[in-house]
């Protein structure tokens, strides 16, 4: 092939490849569409790259169907050559057809077979979602799903929902349809709680949508969510319907719980028991970095470390996480033992620490390559209860193993030791 003698007028000027779909600028000028639609898309001055001309990012691009059909017939003439023939480039979606097709979401019977056509449209290309996107196909199917909602529905859920994240963008009138009304938030939260042939692919993209409305949210809804919305997505935790949707549910309640009265609600729909019993069956580490996360959030109010503590395995599941998972993890599990030290330390809570580890572990972090705010953490906690702790034969056995000599756990807390190599 590099001896054909390829016209030059068939090359991009920006790929340098035979153009496949050649259009041509205001400027004049005619690219490859691809190219040209790339160049304006990231190019942070937009000018024509060959008359250095202004041309605006939305600027129109005409198809140069005289040129294409000359590229065609002369790939054509030289497939022996190993010219591969290009294909007739499918015509740009236009806003009549998106319009034509948003028209069939009135009608029961055609509205699911819309949505796929759609949902292929917007996977063929950016231009074909910039296209709908512009056209107001997300507020149409936003209404949609609210509308099947309200009428108990669940034909063509799974194709709306794939539809709304895919071209899901916060414009201003997305973000004003989310806030005007709760329909939305509480449409999605009985989605999740629906029985339906297809579960897994339709909650798991409930809940990837769910997490784009919450990212959009206001204070004032964000502040209204029920119970029940949290309960279905501790269900959707429980249940390990998907990856996608696991990590989802932590993000979603890691953002939201610092608003209004939500960690309560999340404490009261029993989140602490179901987080700590998903714990310990050994999530993947970025899901233990999230749950933990939680936890740490929750343990800061009473009812929460009440919770906490009432499961037999939660300190030792914290304490095991420590120095094993990621610095993010051992600093909001050191901070949940701290919460725990300071507001909750009862005797027998305090024994329990030191029968499954937890001082051990803090011990052990004070001496290991962590931050030094961490370091200063673990001490602080070591030192609220050091007169029941310092004698402890477990605490002994670990200085002597150690260190060439055995400290005191008061020794420990005020010098940084250095272990034996």
């Amino acid at each position: 092939m590099d001896e054909i003698d390829i016209p030059q007028y068939f090359l991009c000027p920006i790929s340098l490849q035979i153009m496949k779909d050649p259009v041509t600028a205001v400027t004049g000028i005619t690219y490859d569409r691809e190219s040209i639609e790339q160049w304006l898309k990231t190019a942070t001055d937009t000018t024509c790259p060959v008359t250095k001309q202004p041309l605006p990012s939305d600027s129109d691009l005409t198809p140069n169907h005289t040129l294409r059909r000359l590229i065609q017939a002369w790939c054509t003439e030289n497939a022996s050559n190993g010219i591969d023939r290009i294909p007739t480039p499918k015509s740009p979606l236009s806003k009549s057809r998106v319009i034509k097709l948003m028209r069939e979401f009135e009608h029961p019977s055609f509205y699911a077979n819309a949505l796929k056509k759609m949902e292929v449209l917007g996977k063929e290309n950016e231009r074909n979602r910039k296209c709908m996107e512009e056209a107001g196909v997300a507020k149409a199917v936003i209404l949609l799903l609210i509308r099947c909602y309200k009428e108990r529905r669940i034909t063509g859920l799974e194709e709306a929902l794939k539809l709304v994240y895919l071209i899901w963008t916060p414009s201003s009138e997305v973000k004003a349809l989310v806030n005007e009304n709760h329909d939305l938030i509480d449409c999605l939260t009985w989605i999740l709680g629906c029985e339906m042939e297809n579960p897994v692919v339709v909650k798991t993209h409930a809940m990837l949508v769910l997490r784009k409305v919450i990212e959009v949210a206001n204070t004032r809804l964000v502040e209204k969510l029920k119970l029940e919305f949290f309960r279905e997505i501790l269900r959707v935790l429980k249940l390990k319907i998907s990856q996608q949707a696991t990590k989802s549910a932590l993000l979603i309640m890691i953002e939201v719980c610092l608003w209004g009265r939500n960690k309560s609600k999340i404490v009261e729909a029993n989140a602490i028991f179901e987080l700590i019993e998903f714990e310990l069956e050994k999530p993947e580490k970025n899901i233990t970095e999230l749950n933990i996360n939680l936890l740490a959030h929750l343990c800061s109010c009473a009812d929460g470390r009440a919770q906490f503590l009432r499961h037999a395995g939660s300190i030792a599941m914290v304490a095991k996480r420590i120095l094993r998972v990621s610095p993010a993890t051992d600093d909001q599990a050191v901070h949940i033992l701290s919460l725990i030290s300071k507001y909750s330390a009862t005797k027998q809570v305090l024994l329990e620490m030191l029968r499954v580890g937890a001082v051990t572990k803090l011990c052990m972090v004070i001496q290991a390559d962590c931050a030094a705010y961490l370091k200063e953490k673990a001490r602080g906690v070591l030192r609220l209860h050091s007169n029941l702790w310092n004698n402890s034969p477990c605490i002994a056995v670990y200085l002597l193993t150690r260190y060439q000599r055995v400290y005191t756990l008061h020794e420990l807390c005020r010098s940084s030791l250095k272990p034996l190599k």
